[in-house]
């Protein structure tokens, strides 16, 4: 059965053919196919075939009329960010400048839109010295412009399967029950505000923007709930790259904005500290800079004689403390934002070795039992 909208099949002697359409000298329709071994090779056939069938298209840089084939695929990618920084939210638009300034350009800069084929992104990529996070940013960014030169002009998307790259999800750091034990009983000593934005991170896994842009407004004391209603960053201003700008925003996605039950005692700490007239948590009438809140997390390490851990521990530590004290995946995973359950499983849960040691101990219990029944 063939795909829906692309016109590839596979055929009863085992092979794929796919079958585009062509205008003869005369006028007249005419059906050709191309044919491989899998479904992924005839997509890019057929792709390669409809590139130089195309018609022409309005180069936005030249004023002239050019085949995409015949378009550098920088330009059209330079085309859709135009878009992107239109339509979507600014920070956005920064992340897809950035990656292509960095990395996308250098690579693909000489290549013309006819290049960009499966094999030669794939090899790309995976000779790239990057992160695999950011290999997997830049190949969603990537499609994200031949998907934006298929809905503007036609053209059909190469297929891009065998670019898929294998994130290697390496285990995340938490910080062990002594560190944590020392880190609260320091935070609680000569407590302020501060330390207490430090501990209702621990304690709510809240991220870094989140805390920093914390409005007294956003904490329902009498429900015992925290709003999550914005994120603030410092990213490139629009003057230019040498100049940045403190940015607030809603939150990361739609299911970061959210509600945390807050414990009362929790409640009692935060509300201490606040002032009359006061807007934000940590600093009166404007968002903390995210930097400078990083520095001071890091000052407290250093007097617990901690690693020098990313703020970001906290919130791994939070996810990983409520799995061992037995909360379900799901009210996990929507008290941290995430779109779905398994966000959540495979970044932020690992089991302590606290935890696995008890697992293992349990089960001694139950193996020394059977043998005393023996």
């Amino acid at each position: 059965m063939p795909r829906r909208g692309d016109n590839i099949r596979k055929r009863a002697d085992g092979r794929w053919e796919g079958r585009y359409q062509v205008i003869t000298a005369d006028g007249e329709k005419r059906y050709l196919s191309v044919y491989g071994k899998s479904y992924s090779e005839v997509k890019e056939k057929l792709t390669a075939r409809m590139y130089v069938l195309s018609t022409d298209l309005q180069s936005s840089r030249q004023g002239s009329r050019l085949r995409v084939c015949d378009t550098y695929f920088c330009a059209l990618m330079e085309e859709w960010l135009k878009e992107v920084e239109q339509n979507r939210k600014y920070s956005t638009y920064i992340k897809y400048k950035k990656l292509y300034t960095c990395h996308i350009q250098p690579l693909f800069s000489s290549d013309k839109f006819s290049r960009m084929s499966n094999s030669h992104i794939q090899a790309q990529l995976t000779a790239l010295e990057v992160s695999d996070a950011t290999r997997h940013n830049i190949l969603a960014t990537i499609k994200q412009t031949l998907r934006y030169a298929e809905k503007q002009y036609g053209y059909p998307v190469p297929a891009l399967s065998g670019c898929t790259l294998q994130r290697h999800t390496s285990a995340i750091e938490i910080m062990n029950r002594t560190e944590q034990t020392r880190l609260i009983r320091f935070l609680y000593s000569d407590m302020n505000i501060s330390k207490a934005g430090i501990y209702l991170c621990l304690f709510t896994g809240l991220r870094l923007g989140e805390i920093c842009s914390l409005k007294w407004d956003d904490i329902d004391q009498e429900r015992g709930l925290l709003h999550v209603n914005r994120t603030v960053q410092r990213i490139e201003s629009k003057e230019g790259p040498s100049k940045t700008t403190l940015l607030e925003t809603p939150p990361k996605s739609i299911f970061s904005k959210r509600e945390i039950p807050v414990p009362d005692t929790l409640l009692s700490i935060l509300t201490q500290f606040r002032q009359e007239g006061q807007e934000y948590v940590l600093k009166n009438n404007r968002p903390m800079e995210p930097r400078t809140y990083q520095n001071h997390f890091k000052k407290y390490l250093e007097k617990i004689n901690a690693p020098n851990y990313n703020f970001h521990i906290l919130r791994h530590t939070f996810a990983t403390n409520c799995i061992d004290s037995g909360m379900d995946i799901k009210s996990l995973s929507e008290i941290l934002g995430h779109s779905n359950v398994q966000i959540t499983l495979n970044r932020y849960v690992h089991p302590s070795m606290d935890t696995k040691r008890k697992y293992i101990n349990a089960l001694s219990a139950d193996y020394g039992q059977l043998c005393g029944q023996i």
